[in-house]
């Protein structure tokens, strides 16, 4: 196949693809008032062979694909090693619908029902856009979460887990940390959807900006917050961390059950712990001090190295 020369910077190319897809695509757009799903998305890159994908392995479950082996799966295996990258993305839930979700205390609002199954029908185009736009290129690529390869998975000690995590993928792409519901907090928050790509197009991975995977969530950089376990009305948020088996039974049992019909969906979501908590749209302020400080420190440190 012949591939079609990128300019300079493909990661350039690549982050204006998936933002003009953002912007533009009508699948982004809730039909009864025309307004968005997601809000500008964050772009990220890793290396296929960045050592956390074979950690996953450890971390998640022996059945948790790295990069090369879906890749492996997808298009068969190479007699030379591939040389492949990861793309994730994070889509933003629009205010109007974070506002909405604010307003609950029991059930997701309509607007964010609407998001995780509408929303996320968007987020499955775009990933199937990207691979066509990298074929179209004359690079073969594969969106994990759209591929027949995918599978959700239940261990007695794992609860409910899948063998490509896009939050993981998000988290090796620089993109965001954990936080105590497990949810990824990134600089646009964590009322997100996340999206992910494994292509042959070589890209230069992005910084990890972040000291640890804990490293954005208030009740791990200062024991002062559990708004989101405040939050959750299935209770699967406590110290500990975050209770799958209770999230999953409430959001689709408890939460089909009473809403499904009455929104209009297949999916409803639940989403309380990702509104009305400091880390729903940004990182919150006393970390990005932090980083803040620290980074004036390193910089002082440098300069007074160099002197």
């Amino acid at each position: 196949m012949q591939r079609i020369p990128f300019a300079k910077e493909p990661g350039k190319f690549i982050e204006r693809a998936i933002s003009k897809f953002v912007q533009e695509s009508a699948a982004n757009r809730r039909k009864a008032d025309g307004g968005k799903y997601w809000d500008r998305p964050l772009v990220g890159f890793a290396s296929g062979d960045d050592p956390l994908f074979k950690k996953y392995k450890k971390i998640i479950g022996k059945f948790h694909f790295t990069p090369q082996e879906i890749f492996d799966l997808t298009f068969g295996k190479s007699k030379q090693p591939r040389e492949l990258s990861v793309i994730s993305w994070v889509l933003p839930a629009s205010e109007d619908i974070r506002k909405s979700n604010r307003k609950e205390s029991r059930y997701p609002s309509l607007l964010w029902a609407h998001a995780r199954d509408f929303g996320e029908q968007f987020n499955v185009k775009l990933r199937d856009h990207l691979v066509a736009l990298l074929k179209k290129k004359g690079y073969k690529a594969v969106a994990p979460m759209n591929s027949p390869h995918w599978k959700r998975l239940k261990f007695p000690r794992l609860s409910w887990t899948s063998n490509w995590s896009e939050r993981h993928a998000a988290y090796a792409c620089g993109l965001g940390a954990f936080g105590l519901s497990d949810g990824l907090i990134t600089a646009k928050g964590k009322a997100i959807r996340v999206g992910s790509v494994i292509t042959e197009l070589r890209l230069k991975p992005s910084d990890k900006i972040y000291p640890h995977h804990r490293a954005n969530c208030l009740y791990y950089f200062n024991n002062t917050c559990k708004t989101c376990a405040m939050r959750c009305p299935a209770g699967a948020i406590t110290a500990k961390g975050h209770d799958k088996d209770k999230c999953f039974e409430y959001c689709y049992g408890v939460v089909r059950r009473d809403k499904q019909a009455e929104y209009g969906v297949k999916i409803t979501g639940c989403g309380l712990c990702q509104t009305k908590v400091p880390c729903e749209f940004e990182i919150p302020k006393l970390i990005r001090k932090e980083y803040m400080r620290k980074r004036v420190a390193d910089y002082t440190v440098n300069k007074n190295k160099n002197n």
